[in-house]
Protein backbone atom coordinates (compact mmCIF):
# COMPACT_ATOMS: atom_id res chain seq x y z
CA UNK A 1 0.00 0.00 0.00
CA UNK A 2 1.65 3.44 -1.02
CA UNK A 3 2.29 5.11 2.14
CA UNK A 4 -0.59 8.20 3.30
CA UNK A 5 0.56 11.26 3.25
CA UNK A 6 -0.49 13.52 6.07
CA UNK A 7 -1.84 17.04 5.80
CA UNK A 8 -2.42 19.64 8.25
CA UNK A 9 -5.80 21.48 8.14
CA UNK A 10 -6.60 24.96 8.94
CA UNK A 11 -8.39 24.34 11.98
CA UNK A 12 -5.45 22.25 13.48
CA UNK A 13 -3.17 25.28 12.74
CA UNK A 14 -5.20 27.63 14.17
CA UNK A 15 -6.40 26.10 17.46
CA UNK A 16 -2.73 24.40 18.10
CA UNK A 17 -1.68 25.57 21.69
CA UNK A 18 2.02 26.33 23.08
CA UNK A 19 3.73 23.62 25.60
CA UNK A 20 6.32 23.39 27.55
CA UNK A 21 8.66 23.04 24.70
CA UNK A 22 8.59 24.12 21.12
CA UNK A 23 7.06 21.36 18.95
CA UNK A 24 6.48 20.54 15.32
CA UNK A 25 3.01 19.86 13.55
CA UNK A 26 4.32 17.95 10.00
CA UNK A 27 2.20 19.24 6.33
CA UNK A 28 4.20 16.74 4.62
CA UNK A 29 6.74 17.29 1.66
CA UNK A 30 9.17 18.90 4.32
CA UNK A 31 6.47 21.65 5.32
CA UNK A 32 5.80 21.79 9.42
CA UNK A 33 4.62 24.46 11.60
CA UNK A 34 6.61 25.08 14.61
CA UNK A 35 4.87 25.94 17.62
CA UNK A 36 6.96 27.85 19.95
CA UNK A 37 6.87 28.31 24.03
CA UNK A 38 5.55 31.62 23.98
CA UNK A 39 3.09 30.99 21.36
CA UNK A 40 4.60 32.07 18.44
CA UNK A 41 3.42 29.59 14.90
CA UNK A 42 6.28 29.67 12.12
CA UNK A 43 6.48 28.11 9.21
CA UNK A 44 9.45 26.25 8.67
CA UNK A 45 10.91 23.62 5.23
CA UNK A 46 13.26 21.54 5.65
CA UNK A 47 15.68 20.15 2.39
CA UNK A 48 18.77 19.16 1.21
CA UNK A 49 21.39 21.03 -0.82
CA UNK A 50 24.49 20.04 -2.00
CA UNK A 51 23.91 16.89 0.83
CA UNK A 52 23.41 19.23 3.43
CA UNK A 53 20.35 19.51 5.57
CA UNK A 54 18.74 23.18 5.60
CA UNK A 55 15.77 24.84 6.41
CA UNK A 56 13.87 28.18 4.78
CA UNK A 57 11.15 30.26 6.79
CA UNK A 58 8.22 30.67 5.17
CA UNK A 59 6.60 33.74 8.02
CA UNK A 60 4.67 33.70 11.12
CA UNK A 61 0.58 32.56 10.76
CA UNK A 62 -1.71 33.89 10.57
CA UNK A 63 0.31 36.61 8.24
CA UNK A 64 0.99 33.51 6.66
CA UNK A 65 -1.94 31.14 5.91
CA UNK A 66 -1.79 27.61 5.28
CA UNK A 67 -1.60 27.69 1.61
CA UNK A 68 0.24 30.73 1.57
CA UNK A 69 2.92 28.46 3.06
CA UNK A 70 2.23 25.15 0.60
CA UNK A 71 2.52 27.49 -1.75
CA UNK A 72 5.68 28.73 -0.99
CA UNK A 73 7.15 25.12 -0.58
CA UNK A 74 5.84 24.25 -3.93
CA UNK A 75 8.08 27.00 -5.39
CA UNK A 76 10.98 26.39 -3.31
CA UNK A 77 11.14 22.81 -4.29
CA UNK A 78 10.91 24.39 -7.98
CA UNK A 79 13.99 25.86 -7.53
CA UNK A 80 15.28 22.93 -5.62
CA UNK A 81 14.71 21.24 -9.13
CA UNK A 82 16.83 23.68 -10.70
CA UNK A 83 19.61 23.29 -8.79
CA UNK A 84 19.07 26.56 -7.29
CA UNK A 85 19.92 27.22 -3.22
CA UNK A 86 16.49 28.80 -2.11
CA UNK A 87 18.80 30.05 1.05
CA UNK A 88 21.16 31.67 -0.71
CA UNK A 89 18.58 32.98 -3.50
CA UNK A 90 16.87 34.38 -0.27
CA UNK A 91 19.99 36.45 0.13
CA UNK A 92 20.27 37.67 -2.81
CA UNK A 93 17.04 39.11 -3.49
CA UNK A 94 17.16 40.92 0.11
CA UNK A 95 20.74 42.27 -1.00
CA UNK A 96 19.57 43.13 -3.98
CA UNK A 97 16.64 45.24 -2.31
CA UNK A 98 18.52 46.53 0.02
CA UNK A 99 20.73 47.88 -2.81
CA UNK A 100 17.41 48.82 -4.69
CA UNK A 101 16.45 51.35 -1.47
CA UNK A 102 19.95 52.23 -1.45
CA UNK A 103 19.85 53.51 -5.32
CA UNK A 104 16.46 54.94 -5.19
CA UNK A 105 15.80 57.92 -6.91
CA UNK A 106 14.74 60.09 -3.65
CA UNK A 107 18.08 58.88 -2.03
CA UNK A 108 19.85 59.88 -5.05
CA UNK A 109 17.94 63.30 -5.08
CA UNK A 110 18.34 64.09 -0.91
CA UNK A 111 22.16 63.06 -1.81
CA UNK A 112 22.83 65.40 -4.43
CA UNK A 113 20.39 67.81 -2.84
CA UNK A 114 22.68 67.98 0.23
CA UNK A 115 25.66 68.78 -2.12
CA UNK A 116 24.44 71.02 -3.76
CA UNK A 117 22.72 73.49 -1.27
CA UNK A 118 25.89 75.44 0.04
CA UNK A 119 25.63 76.77 -3.32
CA UNK A 120 22.53 78.19 -3.12
CA UNK A 121 20.67 81.13 -0.51
CA UNK A 122 18.79 79.23 1.92
CA UNK A 123 15.61 79.69 1.12
CA UNK A 124 16.22 78.26 -2.84
CA UNK A 125 17.32 75.09 -1.02
CA UNK A 126 14.45 75.09 0.78
CA UNK A 127 11.80 75.31 -1.96
CA UNK A 128 14.20 73.00 -3.92
CA UNK A 129 13.71 70.22 -1.79
CA UNK A 130 9.94 70.78 -1.22
CA UNK A 131 9.51 70.64 -4.58
CA UNK A 132 10.89 67.48 -4.98
CA UNK A 133 8.82 65.86 -1.95
CA UNK A 134 5.36 67.61 -2.89
CA UNK A 135 5.98 66.99 -6.51
CA UNK A 136 7.78 63.83 -7.41
CA UNK A 137 9.03 61.50 -4.11
CA UNK A 138 5.19 60.80 -3.78
CA UNK A 139 5.59 58.54 -7.27
CA UNK A 140 8.70 58.19 -7.81
CA UNK A 141 10.83 58.50 -4.95
CA UNK A 142 11.39 54.73 -4.33
CA UNK A 143 11.87 53.45 -7.89
CA UNK A 144 15.52 52.26 -8.50
CA UNK A 145 16.92 55.30 -10.82
CA UNK A 146 18.43 52.81 -12.56
CA UNK A 147 15.32 51.32 -14.03
CA UNK A 148 13.19 54.42 -14.29
CA UNK A 149 12.23 55.18 -18.03
CA UNK A 150 11.62 58.48 -19.85
CA UNK A 151 7.89 57.89 -19.48
CA UNK A 152 7.86 57.66 -16.17
CA UNK A 153 9.15 60.78 -15.63
CA UNK A 154 6.98 62.15 -17.90
CA UNK A 155 3.89 60.72 -16.34
CA UNK A 156 5.20 62.19 -13.08
CA UNK A 157 5.97 65.52 -14.65
CA UNK A 158 2.05 65.54 -16.28
CA UNK A 159 0.95 65.50 -12.87
CA UNK A 160 2.63 69.40 -12.52
CA UNK A 161 0.90 70.31 -15.66
CA UNK A 162 -2.75 68.95 -15.38
CA UNK A 163 -3.15 71.39 -12.12
CA UNK A 164 -1.83 73.79 -14.30
CA UNK A 165 1.78 74.66 -12.42
CA UNK A 166 3.96 74.38 -16.08
CA UNK A 167 6.43 76.28 -14.43
CA UNK A 168 7.15 74.35 -11.51
CA UNK A 169 7.01 71.12 -14.39
CA UNK A 170 9.84 73.19 -16.68
CA UNK A 171 11.64 73.48 -13.29
CA UNK A 172 11.31 69.80 -11.67
CA UNK A 173 12.41 68.35 -15.20
CA UNK A 174 15.61 70.00 -15.13
CA UNK A 175 15.84 69.09 -11.40
CA UNK A 176 15.30 65.59 -12.30
CA UNK A 177 18.41 65.64 -15.16
CA UNK A 178 20.56 66.96 -12.36
CA UNK A 179 20.01 64.24 -10.33
CA UNK A 180 20.04 61.52 -13.54
CA UNK A 181 23.25 62.95 -14.43
CA UNK A 182 24.63 63.24 -10.62
CA UNK A 183 23.55 58.92 -10.35
CA UNK A 184 25.68 58.84 -13.87
CA UNK A 185 28.77 60.48 -12.80
CA UNK A 186 28.31 58.35 -9.47
CA UNK A 187 28.10 54.93 -11.14
CA UNK A 188 24.55 54.34 -10.30
CA UNK A 189 22.43 54.99 -13.66
CA UNK A 190 23.77 54.83 -16.82
CA UNK A 191 22.23 57.84 -18.45
CA UNK A 192 19.80 61.09 -17.85
CA UNK A 193 16.14 60.28 -18.52
CA UNK A 194 15.00 63.46 -18.87
CA UNK A 195 16.95 63.98 -22.55
CA UNK A 196 14.44 62.09 -24.36
CA UNK A 197 11.51 64.34 -23.08
CA UNK A 198 12.62 67.41 -24.76
CA UNK A 199 9.40 69.49 -25.89
CA UNK A 200 7.59 67.22 -24.10
CA UNK A 201 6.07 69.57 -22.03
CA UNK A 202 3.78 72.50 -22.32
CA UNK A 203 5.53 75.62 -22.47
CA UNK A 204 4.74 78.27 -19.62
CA UNK A 205 3.86 81.72 -21.21
CA UNK A 206 6.38 84.54 -20.04
CA UNK A 207 4.91 86.21 -17.08
CA UNK A 208 6.66 90.05 -16.72
CA UNK A 209 6.32 91.50 -13.49
CA UNK A 210 3.83 94.63 -14.25
CA UNK A 211 5.99 97.80 -14.20
CA UNK A 212 5.33 101.51 -14.69
CA UNK A 213 7.94 102.93 -16.98
CA UNK A 214 6.12 106.18 -18.72
CA UNK A 215 7.43 109.34 -16.97
CA UNK A 216 4.25 110.64 -16.63
CA UNK A 217 2.93 107.16 -14.27
CA UNK A 218 5.92 106.97 -12.70
CA UNK A 219 6.35 110.61 -11.04
CA UNK A 220 1.86 109.68 -10.29
CA UNK A 221 3.15 106.75 -8.41
CA UNK A 222 6.13 109.21 -6.68
CA UNK A 223 3.77 111.38 -5.34
CA UNK A 224 1.00 108.78 -4.41
CA UNK A 225 3.90 107.20 -2.23
CA UNK A 226 4.44 110.62 -0.41
CA UNK A 227 0.59 110.50 0.10
CA UNK A 228 0.29 107.36 1.53
CA UNK A 229 -1.87 107.15 4.84
CA UNK A 230 -0.85 104.01 6.46
CA UNK A 231 1.82 102.70 8.02
CA UNK A 232 5.17 105.37 8.18
CA UNK A 233 7.37 101.80 7.90
CA UNK A 234 5.29 100.98 5.00
CA UNK A 235 5.54 104.64 3.95
CA UNK A 236 9.20 104.60 3.74
CA UNK A 237 9.77 101.32 2.15
CA UNK A 238 7.42 102.66 -0.96
CA UNK A 239 10.00 106.11 -1.33
CA UNK A 240 13.07 103.34 -0.79
CA UNK A 241 11.61 100.70 -3.10
CA UNK A 242 12.64 102.84 -6.46
CA UNK A 243 15.91 104.05 -4.84
CA UNK A 244 17.26 100.68 -3.92
CA UNK A 245 15.39 98.60 -6.82
CA UNK A 246 17.04 95.76 -5.32
CA UNK A 247 14.09 92.32 -4.71
CA UNK A 248 11.00 92.90 -2.80
CA UNK A 249 12.74 90.28 0.05
CA UNK A 250 16.03 92.06 0.18
CA UNK A 251 14.39 95.06 0.88
CA UNK A 252 11.58 93.65 3.57
CA UNK A 253 15.15 92.31 5.16
CA UNK A 254 17.35 94.94 5.34
CA UNK A 255 18.69 95.66 8.44
CA UNK A 256 20.13 98.71 10.40
CA UNK A 257 23.56 96.51 11.13
CA UNK A 258 23.76 96.69 6.80
CA UNK A 259 23.37 100.46 6.49
CA UNK A 260 27.03 102.63 6.87
CA UNK A 261 25.47 105.85 6.41
CA UNK A 262 29.64 107.54 6.48
CA UNK A 263 29.85 105.53 3.52
CA UNK A 264 26.45 105.86 2.42
CA UNK A 265 26.28 102.37 1.50
CA UNK A 266 24.03 99.24 2.16
CA UNK A 267 25.79 96.15 2.56
CA UNK A 268 23.14 93.66 1.54
CA UNK A 269 24.07 89.53 2.51
CA UNK A 270 24.48 87.21 -0.23
CA UNK A 271 23.06 84.44 1.00
CA UNK A 272 19.88 87.11 0.24
CA UNK A 273 20.58 87.32 -3.20
CA UNK A 274 19.65 84.78 -5.88
CA UNK A 275 22.83 84.20 -6.72
CA UNK A 276 25.63 81.08 -6.61
CA UNK A 277 26.91 80.87 -3.12
CA UNK A 278 30.38 79.61 -4.72
CA UNK A 279 30.71 82.34 -7.22
CA UNK A 280 29.71 85.19 -3.60
CA UNK A 281 31.89 83.48 -1.75
CA UNK A 282 35.16 83.21 -4.28
CA UNK A 283 34.55 86.82 -6.21
CA UNK A 284 32.95 89.47 -3.58
CA UNK A 285 33.42 88.48 -0.06
CA UNK A 286 30.43 88.29 2.13
CA UNK A 287 27.76 91.38 0.55
CA UNK A 288 26.15 92.87 -2.08
CA UNK A 289 26.93 96.98 -2.07
CA UNK A 290 24.01 99.21 -2.42
CA UNK A 291 25.20 102.68 -3.05
CA UNK A 292 22.66 105.48 -1.34
CA UNK A 293 21.41 108.07 -2.81
CA UNK A 294 21.05 111.84 -0.09
CA UNK A 295 17.47 111.34 -1.12
CA UNK A 296 17.82 107.47 0.21
CA UNK A 297 19.87 108.48 3.34
CA UNK A 298 17.09 111.29 4.49
CA UNK A 299 14.43 108.80 4.07
CA UNK A 300 16.52 106.53 6.31
CA UNK A 301 17.29 108.96 8.65
CA UNK A 302 13.61 110.03 9.39
CA UNK A 303 12.59 106.39 9.86
CA UNK A 304 15.68 105.56 12.38
CA UNK A 305 14.06 107.20 15.21
CA UNK A 306 10.84 104.97 14.92
CA UNK A 307 12.42 101.35 14.25
CA UNK A 308 16.16 101.49 15.39
CA UNK A 309 15.36 99.47 18.42
CA UNK A 310 14.52 96.88 15.95
CA UNK A 311 16.83 94.52 14.15
CA UNK A 312 14.95 95.40 11.21
CA UNK A 313 14.84 98.58 9.11
CA UNK A 314 11.27 97.60 8.28
CA UNK A 315 10.10 95.69 11.26
CA UNK A 316 6.85 93.74 11.01
CA UNK A 317 3.83 95.78 12.02
CA UNK A 318 2.72 92.90 14.92
CA UNK A 319 5.82 92.13 16.44
CA UNK A 320 9.33 94.21 16.32
CA UNK A 321 11.46 90.86 15.98
CA UNK A 322 9.67 89.82 12.82
CA UNK A 323 10.25 92.00 9.38
CA UNK A 324 7.46 93.23 7.47
CA UNK A 325 5.17 91.08 5.49
CA UNK A 326 6.01 89.67 1.60
CA UNK A 327 2.72 91.80 0.98
CA UNK A 328 2.50 95.16 2.91
CA UNK A 329 4.35 97.10 -0.16
CA UNK A 330 1.77 95.26 -2.71
CA UNK A 331 -1.23 96.06 -0.70
CA UNK A 332 -0.34 99.15 -0.07
CA UNK A 333 0.13 99.68 -4.05
CA UNK A 334 -3.33 98.39 -3.97
CA UNK A 335 -4.85 101.05 -1.40
CA UNK A 336 -3.37 103.48 -3.67
CA UNK A 337 -5.29 102.83 -6.41
CA UNK A 338 -2.27 100.68 -8.52
CA UNK A 339 -3.51 97.77 -9.93
CA UNK A 340 -2.04 94.28 -10.25
CA UNK A 341 -1.69 94.74 -13.67
CA UNK A 342 0.56 97.75 -13.36
CA UNK A 343 2.33 97.49 -10.69
CA UNK A 344 3.97 94.86 -8.40
CA UNK A 345 6.54 95.03 -5.67
CA UNK A 346 9.21 93.87 -8.26
CA UNK A 347 8.15 96.16 -10.47
CA UNK A 348 10.67 98.74 -8.87
CA UNK A 349 13.35 96.84 -10.89
CA UNK A 350 11.98 96.35 -14.11
CA UNK A 351 10.83 100.17 -13.73
CA UNK A 352 14.52 101.17 -13.04
CA UNK A 353 16.13 98.84 -15.34
CA UNK A 354 13.78 100.52 -18.38
CA UNK A 355 14.01 103.94 -17.53
CA UNK A 356 17.68 104.31 -16.36
CA UNK A 357 18.74 102.88 -20.05
CA UNK A 358 16.09 104.75 -21.64
CA UNK A 359 15.59 108.00 -20.29
CA UNK A 360 19.28 108.62 -18.52
CA UNK A 361 20.88 106.65 -21.05
CA UNK A 362 23.32 105.00 -18.76
CA UNK A 363 25.66 102.04 -19.54
CA UNK A 364 23.31 98.82 -19.64
CA UNK A 365 26.19 96.71 -17.74
CA UNK A 366 26.42 99.91 -14.77
CA UNK A 367 22.80 99.02 -14.61
CA UNK A 368 22.86 95.09 -14.36
CA UNK A 369 25.69 95.09 -11.91
CA UNK A 370 23.47 97.04 -9.20
CA UNK A 371 20.44 94.50 -10.20
CA UNK A 372 23.30 91.87 -8.80
CA UNK A 373 22.42 90.30 -12.67
CA UNK A 374 25.22 87.89 -13.65
CA UNK A 375 27.56 89.99 -16.22
CA UNK A 376 31.32 89.90 -17.19
CA UNK A 377 32.84 92.70 -15.09
CA UNK A 378 36.27 93.70 -16.18
CA UNK A 379 38.13 91.38 -13.96
CA UNK A 380 36.76 88.83 -15.48
CA UNK A 381 34.66 87.92 -12.42
CA UNK A 382 30.98 87.49 -11.94
CA UNK A 383 28.27 89.60 -9.51
CA UNK A 384 31.60 92.14 -8.42
CA UNK A 385 30.68 94.36 -5.81
CA UNK A 386 33.17 96.79 -6.77
CA UNK A 387 33.07 96.68 -10.77
CA UNK A 388 32.37 100.05 -11.76
CA UNK A 389 31.08 101.57 -8.19
CA UNK A 390 32.49 105.06 -8.64
CA UNK A 391 30.19 105.10 -12.03
CA UNK A 392 27.14 103.37 -9.85
CA UNK A 393 27.68 105.86 -6.89
CA UNK A 394 26.85 108.31 -9.94
CA UNK A 395 23.96 106.49 -11.34
CA UNK A 396 22.29 106.12 -7.80
CA UNK A 397 22.89 109.46 -7.15
CA UNK A 398 21.21 110.88 -10.93
CA UNK A 399 18.28 108.56 -11.14
CA UNK A 400 17.10 109.82 -7.19
CA UNK A 401 17.23 113.15 -8.83
CA UNK A 402 15.56 112.23 -12.11
CA UNK A 403 12.71 110.87 -9.89
CA UNK A 404 12.94 113.96 -7.79
CA UNK A 405 12.42 115.87 -10.91
CA UNK A 406 9.58 113.65 -12.50
CA UNK A 407 7.65 114.03 -8.89
CA UNK A 408 7.82 117.99 -8.90
CA UNK A 409 6.98 117.83 -12.32
CA UNK A 410 9.95 119.83 -13.49
CA UNK A 411 11.64 119.20 -17.34
CA UNK A 412 15.13 118.11 -16.94
CA UNK A 413 17.46 116.88 -19.47
CA UNK A 414 19.39 114.32 -17.87
CA UNK A 415 23.15 114.41 -18.54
Amino acid sequence: MPKRIICLSDAQVRTAKPADKEYKLADGGGLYLLVTSAGGKLWRFDYRYADKRKTSSFGAYPQVTLSDARRLRDETKKMLANNIDPGANKKAQKAAKSSDLANSFEVIAREWHGIKKDEWSESHATKMLQRFEMNIFPWMGARPISEIEPPEVLEVLRRMESRGALETAKKMKYACGQVFRYAVASGRATRDQTADLKDALKTPLTKNMAALTAPKEVAELLRASDRYSGTFVVKCALRLAPLFFCRPGELRHTEWSEIDFEKAELNVPFDRLKMRKTEKLKNMGKFFLIPLSRQSLAILNELRPLTRHSKYVFPGHRSPVRCMSENAVVLALRKMGFRKDEMTGHGFRAMARTMIREQLHLDAEYIEIQLAHKTKAPNGTAYDRVSFLPERRQMMQTWADYLDSLKEGVSVRPR
